[in-house]
């Protein structure tokens, strides 16, 4: 095999994938890799190599895609495991995302899918033991931004964050999957229901307020959602979970800028710390946080942030 390291052949050697071409996939900001492996017939596999020695684990990945496929939704079962070594080999849900499926598909069907799924898991019972963002913890994440995106006190933007939080989100008590945006989606269109979205990158998962995730999905700063989506999701979402539209819409809003300033911080880390592709995607996150900083329950966060941090063009 071809593109795989000592560790991944030792993995795979005496399996029924040991002779399966492998190439390798688009990585995240994450330190894992990962591979296609497919074999004669065309069948494929993901084999995932997440090295503990460069901070990785794979137990989270494990216990959230159990839990998932065990309530209905559509995570990749897992083949073959090395908890120890960090490496799985996990069903291969589809070669196409909701990003690359929106080229040729309606945005209301890709799109509907997609929130259907939020909304079955709005009504889960979450696993025990995953952490919570509660006002406090949304608004310590955020600190990251005045430190590595505009050096500045960090103590203003939290409290701001904090403030609005405790006023528009304050109950963590529904299950995120916390990176849910159309790059992290399959489109599977020969299923039906649920089944037609497969679900990836899913191992920080947390407690949050009700809507974290949809935010995650309607504030996407790779591939942005026109503004007649966002409201058409916002009114689906909200009948579905008898949630006063209003209401939501300010909590959705506040996620969507408790979220977006800490991508900003997370971004500005990751070109600091040699991966400078990152850069262009920071007037995007800029863009999708002052839209939801517009929303009128937010003023008193736009002036806190506006009063704080620059636009992207005019960092130093």
């Amino acid at each position: 095999m071809s593109d795989v390291n000592a560790r991944t052949t030792a993995f795979i050697t005496g399996t029924p994938w040991q002779d399966w071409s492998a190439r390798p996939l688009a990585g995240d900001a994450s330190n894992r890799r990962y591979l296609r492996l497919t074999g004669p017939d065309g069948a494929s596999v993901i084999l995932m190599d997440a090295d503990p020695a460069k901070g990785e684990a794979v137990a989270p990945f494990v216990a959230i895609a159990e839990w998932l496929c065990a309530n209905g939704l559509s995570a990749p079962r897992i083949l073959l495991s090395d908890m120890p070594r960090g490496l799985l080999l996990i069903d291969d849900l589809g070669p196409q995302t909701i990003a690359e499926a929106a080229n040729a598909v309606a945005e209301d069907q890709l799109y509907d899918a997609a929130v259907d799924v939020l909304i079955a898991l709005d009504g889960m019972i979450a696993p025990p033991d995953l952490a919570r963002m509660t006002p406090d913890v949304g608004a310590d994440m955020v600190a990251i931004t005045a430190q590595t995106y505009h050096a500045c006190d960090p103590a203003p933007l939290v409290a701001a964050v904090r403030d609005t939080l405790r006023a528009f989100a304050p109950d963590a008590d529904r299950m995120a999957l916390r990176d849910y945006h159309a790059e992290n989606l399959i489109w599977r269109p020969e299923r039906t229901g649920l089944d037609r979205i497969g679900l990836l990158d899913f191992q920080d998962a947390f407690i949050a307020p009700r809507g974290y995730d949809l935010a995650s999905l309607l504030r996407d700063i790779r591939r942005p959602v026109s503004a007649a989506q966002v409201t058409r999701q916002l009114a689906r979402f909200a009948a579905a979970t008898n949630t006063d539209p209003a209401a939501f819409g300010a909590q959705v809003a506040t996620l969507g800028a408790q979220r977006n300033l800490r991508i900003l911080g997370v971004f500005a880390r990751l070109v600091a710390n040699g991966k400078p592709r990152y850069a262009a995607f920071l007037p995007a996150v800029w863009d999708a946080l002052m839209c939801d900083l517009d929303h009128p329950a937010l003023q008193n966060l736009r002036r806190a942030v506006v009063a704080n941090l620059p636009p992207p063009q005019d960092r130093p």
